[in-house]
């Protein structure tokens, strides 16, 4: 689980929850911030309009990616160099036809895919461009879901928009009870604050989270390519290194050089 997503929520939550009881009223003042019929227009209102503009199957695939962000990745660029160079060592010392029994230890599938083309023989510009095309897809498939949470982030407070005015409306309608007008314009803008919420709290980071991880994974292909297609052209393993280092924070090639030592 990835602890800096869930504490970053639930201190949000929090927080803001602290801010609603820190008053004259206390915990007492909580009640003033639910409403039935604000959460209805805002939330369905904001989701409705998302599923209108996407397909069924996108869009329960766009809510299910939320659960995404709270999963710690996986990708170990550092790990990958250390794979690629011990791929080129056996490239170097048995050719390139060695590689075919060393990718049945390969986890991940796009590396893989390399290293079997290239043991096929398939020519180089055609390998990057057989990898560029599947990185291209990847990131597409990627900035769909990104973009998903970006809408729900753009709605989240027009929505909220429209329950305030709706508010407003109902509450100048019945200017008649000068009573009913507070809390007439509390409940109104209660919509503008689900709103907020909506678009800060939930899809805000979210598509931050999202954004940061698909970066990471391209980079991360980007890289394997850079590496295979240096095995491909039987560059020396030392120089491949040095090459795919610039791939690296300076803390990460650090441990690169250290792991190698």
């Amino acid at each position: 689980m990835d602890l800096a997503s869930i504490i970053g929520l639930i201190a949000a939550l929090a927080l803001m929850i602290f801010g609603m009881a820190n008053g004259d009223y206390g915990v007492a003042a909580l009640p003033w911030f639910i409403d039935v019929a604000s959460i209805l227009i805002t939330f369905g209102g904001t989701f409705g309009s998302v599923l209108a503009g996407n397909t069924i199957q996108s869009f329960l695939g766009g809510i299910k990616t939320m659960s995404l962000i709270f999963k710690t990745s996986k990708l170990d660029p550092v790990g990958t160099i250390r794979q690629i160079i011990e791929l080129s060592n056996v490239a170097r010392k048995e050719g390139l036809l060695a590689l075919e029994e060393s990718s049945n230890n390969l986890e991940d599938p796009f590396m893989k895919k390399g290293i079997l083309l290239i043991v096929d023989g398939t020519d180089p510009e055609l390998v990057r461009g057989i990898l560029d095309a599947e990185l291209v897809n990847t990131d597409s498939r990627h900035q769909k879901n990104i973009e998903f949470w970006k809408q729900v982030g753009a709605m989240g407070p027009a929505w909220g928009m429209i329950g305030t005015l709706i508010g407003l409306i109902l509450m100048l309608k019945n200017l008649s009870d000068p009573d009913s007008i507070g809390p007439s314009m509390a409940t109104a803008l209660v919509t503008t604050f689900y709103g907020s919420v909506l678009a800060n709290w939930l899809s805000a980071p979210v598509a931050t989270k999202l954004t940061s991880m698909n970066e990471e994974e391209i980079q991360l292909k980007e890289l394997m390519i850079e590496g295979l297609l240096s095995i491909q052209a039987g560059e020396n393993p030392r120089v491949i290194e040095e090459k795919l280092k610039s791939f690296l924070a300076p803390g990460l090639r650090e441990e690169l050089s250290e792991g190698g030592e």
